[in-house]
């Protein structure tokens, strides 16, 4: 691990504003509010994951043109990026966890199983980088999503250690992927997106 590596913010805990549990500032729409197409869309994929339908699409969607739009773009990057999926819910679960972003955190550890995570893994990506049982690609994939986090920029040697291990292209997914979920972390916080299945007060 590069030496910047180790400085990371250190995650708020349950106890701070950020992360009560507080009323949405933005309730979940209706199918009103989101329109038919966000609203059949949250419905499909409560289905696929078991939950109900998603409260980050009914928040998001009110905002229908952007919303079509950053779907698409998020798509890009999971589940259709290229990285292997092991690897990018790794990178998720880690920036859920620095950023305390309960809703990402509950969201990707399902999905993470699904992707093959165990509870071992999962524990570890709180533990971080430093634990012991990764592989050294994700030991270095997890210090730059620190060093990312606590710099917002890699050191020369924290890119020499992730260029190892990824191609050209998909460095630059991996640093757009820990950007975008740093991105919707700030954003599932600031509205205090409800947990799937827990009624807005």
């Amino acid at each position: 691990m590069s030496e910047a590596g180790t400085a990371t913010r250190a995650p708020r805990s349950p106890a701070d504003p950020v992360a009560d549990s507080r009323a949405p500032r933005i309730p979940p729409g209706t199918r009103a509010d989101v329109g038919l197409f966000t609203w059949a869309f949250a419905r499909l994929a409560g289905l696929a994951s078991r939950t109900p339908p998603p409260n980050i699409f009914l928040t998001l969607g009110r905002h229908r043109r952007l919303f079509r739009g950053w779907l698409w773009f998020a798509g890009r990057l999971m589940p259709g990026g290229k990285l292997p999926r092991r690897d990018t819910e790794l990178v998720i679960l880690r920036v859920a966890h620095l950023r305390s972003c309960h809703y990402e955190l509950d969201h990707h550890t399902r999905l993470g199983r699904r992707a093959g995570l165990t509870d071992a893994d999962l524990r570890r990506v709180e533990e971080g980088p430093d634990a012991d049982g990764w592989s050294e690609r994700e030991r270095v994939l997890l210090s730059a999503v620190d060093e990312l986090n606590a710099q917002g920029d890699l050191s020369d040697a924290a890119w020499n250690d992730l260029t190892r291990h990824l191609s050209s292209r998909d460095a630059i997914e991996f640093v757009m992927l820990a950007g975008h979920y740093e991105m919707l972390a700030t954003t599932l916080n600031t509205l205090r997106v409800p947990l799937d299945g827990a009624a807005p007060r």
